[in-house]
């Protein structure tokens, strides 16, 4: 398949590694002047609803102007034809990376990398999301009325979204491993819900520490309030690209 696919990157340089930073800001203004203290490197982002909805497609072209890598997580879930629709506006944009949720079915996925793919054959990698790191299997259950364990059901939609032609998913760092199994060493995990052993865990459910997340399988972590709420954000991304990229 042809797409524009980013190889993670294990190495000490910090600009472009597989740690993504949750850019999750009320404003463009905050966003960079949070960045603007990263100096010199340039950081994997991710830019989330609120900074979307507040900024529109403006903070995707300013920040890739500026030289990041640019992980858009809208979580696109709605009928098939309309995301394909959505899908063809977003791969205008030249984000690395953007992502639905593999609940909307094999089918809306498969109208998503039809709607994403651009007329020379590229497009961004695409990623399903599973079940998100706040879920617990205890919710998943009551409040999502899905039976099983939820490891199980993340394989499954793991596997749903390999079958519509997706690249990867966003799970917990304690499934990737699973995934990975049942996938293949090829098919990304990309990880939010990493916290570093002495922080806080926050809203998080299913979490790990950057380490932990790439023994266990990550390709990719997203990581946010432990970079940018710490004290000194640079020395925690440092920390974090240390714990998870350095062998």
């Amino acid at each position: 398949m042809n797409k524009d696919v980013i190889a993670p990157q294990k190495s000490a340089d910090l600009s472009g590694t597989s740690v993504i930073i949750a850019c999750d800001f009320a404003s463009a203004e905050e966003t960079y002047r949070f960045l603007d203290k990263m100096g010199d490197v340039k950081p994997y982002v991710k830019i989330g609803m609120e900074l979307y909805y507040a900024e529109g497609p403006a903070i995707v072209h300013e920040l890739k102007r500026r030289g990041h890598k640019i992980f858009l997580d809208l979580k696109l879930h709605d009928i098939p034809n309309t995301v394909k629709k959505a899908m063809s506006v977003l791969s205008r944009l030249d984000v690395d990376m953007c992502n639905l949720h593999a609940a909307g079915t094999i089918e809306m996925m498969k109208a998503a990398v039809e709607g994403l793919t651009r007329e020379d054959g590229t497009r961004p990698v695409l990623l399903a999301v599973t079940q998100l790191t706040s879920t617990s299997e205890e919710r998943m259950h009551n409040d999502l009325l899905i039976q099983g364990n939820i490891g199980d059901v993340v394989v499954h939609y793991a596997k749903n979204a390999q079958a519509a032609g997706l690249d990867g998913v966003v799970c917990s760092p304690l499934e990737a491993g699973m995934v990975k199994e049942a996938c293949g060493s090829d098919f990304y995990t990309v990880t939010p819900g990493i916290r570093f052993a002495d922080g806080v865990v926050g809203d998080q459910v299913r979490i790990t520490t950057p380490a932990k997340a790439r023994e266990i399988g990550s390709d990719f972590i997203v990581v946010g309030r432990p970079i940018t709420a710490a004290e000194d954000p640079v020395a925690a991304y440092k920390r974090c690209v240390e714990e998870f990229c350095m062998e």
